[in-house]
């Protein structure tokens, strides 16, 4: 039965409207401007018809759901019930065991522990951890770093036992007990491959420097400062969803059980709900030194937002702690989770600043598919009522003059006037393909603005005039001649 208190149970019949999360650099959108605008309201009943259609038709118990932008939770319901037998609705505010997502929070323990000088990521696991001594998977693989632990490029076995079928999670104790009579599936940086047992040694590393318990250390430093009040690690506290076995050739699908991780807890040991992950999502795409509901410094974020290892079809991957896929030809981080009876999944796009929570209380939901339609329906409509932030530099008619043909001794390139707009072409290229935006920044010179990073992307272009004729385009540091 969901274990929830009385004061609980009628915030779980209530609907959830939009709102600010409350954390410093408020989007510029107003949450009632999104949650307001036609397209949005309408993607939002296309998605919902959708998912009753999979309640009804999958017999699934229950979803929930949210979509972020920026710093607002946009929007957020729950499908189907958080308690079947007794008929409890699902809300966004159903608590779930979210599994490995507390992967992404392991890393951030250990990136605020980076920014503190107490370790590197090139540190050798055994430096923080002397009983860290598994047989390697050949005599010259080398260490394994912490960095391989959080990228998911240790070699590491993928578990620590057979806790997933017996639901008996090793204690730290036993999990260092053990730890000597494994042996490494591969050498590291061989290849990407998944490893929960890498990420409960990272959580272990964070309790042996601080010297605090795993879960105490991720509540004072990650869950306060973001007001995350409904995350927790291993307890069985009041607002869980009942979880639910995947549904049995006759139909059914039994409850499950509590089960604690125990010394895996960083690796999946969290419950969350959408309300709180929302507010995780949004400290994605925050900026400043670290202090306060800013946990770690922008550049911390951005290097665990880069991409680390890649999977053999190069379409998914790590960065630090965080999982990436591509979707819609698109660069999509976050991470999963499957836990007995809930699997999850989260999704952010740092370019446009949205990104997607889906809950379940079942484990043959297919979040991951889940997500990528709220993504398409919702998602893609958040993201085109964003107003486009108009260019610093108005458009000055007489930037026309900088059309034109410029060569070297590599190849032509070609200054293109189309609506108020410079573009770059190579036009003996096969296609026209996306070309290359001049965007004005002032004085009369550009910013070269491109999809992909080659060449001078991100540098000045500029054009030098002899006689009131264009003769030249310096593209960074290089130069072309105008073709007259």
């Amino acid at each position: 039965m969901l274990r929830t208190s009385p004061s609980a149970r009628t915030l779980l019949c209530c609907a959830t409207a939009a709102f600010v999360l409350a954390a410093p650099g408020a989007g510029r959108v107003a949450a009632q401007e999104l949650a307001t605008n036609a397209d949005v309201l309408g993607a939002e009943r296309l998605f919902s018809a959708w998912m009753d259609g999979q309640l009804a038709y999958r017999g699934l118990p229950g979803v929930a759901v949210g979509v972020v932008h920026d710093q607002q939770l946009v929007w957020s319901k729950g499908f189907g019930y958080a308690d079947v037998k007794n008929r409890v609705p699902m809300t966004p505010q159903v608590k779930f065991r979210v599994a490995s997502h507390s992967k992404m929070f392991a890393a951030v323990a250990i990136m605020q522990l980076r920014e503190e000088g107490k370790l590197r990521l090139d540190d050798p696991v055994q430096k923080h951890l002397p009983w860290f001594k598994a047989k390697p998977a050949g005599p010259d693989d080398g260490d394994v770093t912490i960095e391989h632990l959080l990228s998911h490029m240790s070699g590491l076995q993928r578990e620590a036992g057979d806790h997933w079928t017996s639901e008996q999670f090793p204690t730290e104790d036993e999990l260092k007990q053990q730890y000597g009579s494994r042996q490494a599936a591969f050498a590291p940086n061989v290849r990407w491959k998944y490893s929960n047992l890498a990420f409960a040694v990272a959580g272990l590393i964070v309790e042996q420097i601080t010297g605090q318990r795993w879960a105490d250390y991720v509540e004072r430093q990650i869950f306060t400062p973001l007001g995350m009040t409904a995350t927790s690690v291993d307890k069985p506290v009041d607002g869980l969803t009942v979880p639910y076995m995947r549904r049995l050739p006759d139909g059914t699908r039994p409850e499950l059980r509590f089960v604690d991780a125990r010394g895996m807890a960083a690796a999946t040991g969290m419950t969350s709900n959408v309300d709180d992950l929302a507010k995780f999502v949004s400290a994605q795409f925050r900026r400043g030194p670290r202090g306060g509901a800013q946990i770690l410094s922008a550049a911390s974020w951005r290097e665990m937002h880069r991409v680390r290892a890649v999977d053999e079809n190069w379409e998914s991957g790590s960065g630090l702690g965080f999982d990436f896929r591509r979707i819609a030809n698109r660069t999509w981080i976050g991470h999963g989770g499957g836990y007995p009876g809930n699997t999850t999944q989260t999704y952010f796009q740092l370019g446009d600043k949205v990104g997607v929570i889906v809950l379940t209380n079942t484990n043959d939901s297919d979040p991951g598919q889940i997500a990528q339609q709220l993504i398409a329906t919702v998602g893609a409509a958040v993201a085109k009522a964003v107003p486009v932030a108009k260019p610093t530099v108005a458009w000055d008619a007489s930037w026309a003059r900088f059309a034109g043909v410029y060569r070297t001794a590599f190849g032509d390139q070609q200054v293109v006037l189309t609506n108020d707009k410079l573009v770059l072409i190579t036009p003996n290229a096969p296609a026209i393909g996306t070309p290359a935006t001049l965007e004005p920044i002032g004085n009369g010179q550009f910013r070269l603005v491109a999809a992909t990073g080659g060449g001078a992307v991100g540098e000045v272009v500029r054009f030098t005039e002899e006689n009131g004729r264009v003769t030249r385009m310096y593209t960074g540091d290089t130069y072309a001649v105008r073709v007259p």
